[in-house]
């Protein structure tokens, strides 16, 4: 069993009812969501159509006990420095979120649970890399 950091992608396809992403869920033993993916969620939700659904569906997976929220703080600098220094180093950069994301799961010993390949660029975190549904993008 592992304990996941959950990605936006992640989670987007979590509520679409993507079997592998839901099945990983499932078998995690603990499941983490940075304030960075709330706030990217928020965001998407803010233009929608369906808004009101949206957030009352993220406020009732966020109140699980299974679920906790991970705040980003003094400590999460330090591996985002590293993280972050590496990356351009190697000439391979990812966004800033996700930089914040995977230093909150090294932060934390998580392993990041993600539909996006950019997390395979950067070595200092554990991911569960899932397909999206047709292939890789």
């Amino acid at each position: 069993m592992s304990r996941l950091l959950v990605d936006t992608s992640a989670y987007s396809a979590w509520v679409r009812g993507y079997p592998p992403v839901q099945a990983s869920m499932q078998q995690a033993s603990g499941l983490y969501l940075s304030v960075i993916v709330l706030g990217e969620l928020l965001a998407g939700f803010a233009g929608g159509a369906r808004r009101k659904q949206n957030e009352d569906y993220l406020r009732s997976f966020v109140s699980s006990p299974r679920v906790e929220i991970l705040p980003i703080d003094k400590e999460t600098a330090i591996p985002y420095a590293g993280i972050h220094h590496e990356l351009r180093r190697r000439g391979t950069p990812v966004s800033p979120n996700d930089l914040w994301l995977a230093a909150t799961a090294y932060q934390h010993g998580l392993r990041v649970l993600t539909l996006d390949r950019d997390f395979l660029k950067i070595p200092q975190v554990l991911v569960e890399l899932i397909e999206p549904p047709g292939g890789p993008v």
